[in-house]
């Protein structure tokens, strides 16, 4: 009885390292989640920009100057650690 308990004993725990080791694994997966976000939203944005630059009109011009800025503000916030 006592080997028996023994054995599940170390069953037991390698299961638990195990999963703690796959859990450790995805630390910082949410940072990279949010950078590719970002990204994908910065590039619809210079889509945007570069659909509005092909009007003439000074709405156009100043709306893409707009958000050109704003896209700017939000990259030059992001810190890395």
């Amino acid at each position: 009885m006592h080997a028996l308990m023994g054995w599940i004993y170390l069953a037991v725990d390698r299961r638990l390292r195990a999963i703690r080791r796959l859990l450790e694994g995805e630390h910082a997966q949410g940072t990279v989640e949010y950078v590719g976000l970002i990204l994908l939203v910065s590039l619809l944005m210079v889509g945007m920009v570069a659909a509005m630059k092909g009007f003439n009109g000074k709405q156009g011009s100043e709306l893409a100057g707009v958000i050109i800025e704003k896209i700017k503000q939000a990259v030059n916030q992001v810190s890395f650690r």
